[in-house]
């Protein structure tokens, strides 16, 4: 049985689009919201002549339940540029890890395919968030402006749908949202035929984040903004987008977006300046549920009183 495990946003969505048009093969999915991450611990009761895919999920969250299905005899290869920790060597096991700001899984799966389905690769990076220079070098039929726009708008769009708190705070689910996707071998043919979806992102995308305009920042100096976003569905699905947005339009900025979780305490999503993509990663896993990587990271669960500490670290980080 072939098991692909993937993030819930448009980085690791594309990338298994990618992988499946070039070797199709019916699947069991495994994916979740985008913080959703410890997604191994979901694959149970497998055997040796499973193959296991796993896309964009932090190796070093996973690792002890990657051992375990090695151990089983899973044939397992993972693809994903978030911290890997220890990496296990077993002959089961196939990896292609880069921790580079610069990269995504999704630039990394185009790699491996040899820009077989280069134009999903695209629409995963603009969702990642990644410097419009590489994506242009991946344009190799030399797409206009009003190409590129689109294939940047369906990626930001996929990518926005994968945050909250549950999957109830998603338009799709990502599984769901894979797999209408999966129909087809161009994104502008899925613009084109699939309006439904396509619509109901867009709206959702520009109503969420015309509400975020309205939110200033509680703590603001020359290198670093803090956003406290509050505790309604709009503000959940907005705060990994969001965080983009604030980052583009402030290049020299680092930026904490910090929402409600469903544990009673909070959630944060930090962006390291754009100019200086380092640290995020580094700041995030201070704390017992964080991770990400130099550009973008993340903590899961803060507690209120902890939150000071966060931002006093923070500060210090990109000082």
């Amino acid at each position: 049985m072939q098991i692909d495990v993937f993030n819930g946003d448009a980085d690791g969505i594309c990338s298994l689009l990618q992988l499946r048009l070039a070797d199709p093969c019916d699947a069991k999915l495994i994916t979740g919201f985008k913080r959703d991450i410890k997604l191994l611990m979901k694959v149970v009761n497998v055997n040796s002549e499973d193959q296991l895919t796993v896309l964009d999920i932090s190796l070093e969250k996973n690792y002890h339940d990657l051992v375990r299905l090695l151990n089983q005899g899973v044939e397992v290869f993972y693809v994903d540029h978030h911290q890997t920790g220890i990496i296990p060597q077993h002959p089961k096991l196939k990896t292609l890890l880069n921790t580079s700001a610069n990269t995504c899984t999704s630039l990394l799966v185009n790699q491996h395919l040899k820009g077989q389905y280069y134009q999903w690769a695209i629409v995963g990076s603009f969702g990642d968030n990644i410097s419009s220079k590489i994506i242009q070098a991946l344009n190799t039929s030399n797409l206009d402006d009003t190409k590129l726009e689109q294939l940047k708008k369906l990626g930001i769009c996929i990518n926005y749908n994968g945050y909250g708190t549950c999957l109830d705070d998603l338009h799709f689910a990502p599984d769901i949202l894979y797999r209408e996707l999966a129909n087809y071998y161009s994104p502008f043919d899925f613009i084109k035929d699939n309006q439904q979806i396509y619509q109901k992102l867009i709206t959702g995308y520009h109503e969420d984040m015309k509400n975020a305009a309205d939110i200033k920042a509680d703590y603001k100096r020359d290198k670093i903004a803090v956003y406290n976003l509050p505790d309604v569905i709009w503000a959940r699905r907005v705060s990994g987008v969001f965080a983009n947005d604030l980052a583009n339009k402030f290049p020299n900025r680092a930026h904490a977006i910090i929402s409600h979780n469903s544990q009673g305490g909070y959630q944060i999503s930090v962006r390291s300046p754009l100019n200086n993509k380092t640290g995020a990663d580094e700041l995030c896993v201070a704390f017992p549920t964080g991770g990400g990587r130099k550009g973008a990271a993340g903590i899961n669960h803060i507690n209120e009183a902890e939150i000071p500490n966060f931002i006093q670290l923070f500060e210090k980080q990109y000082s």
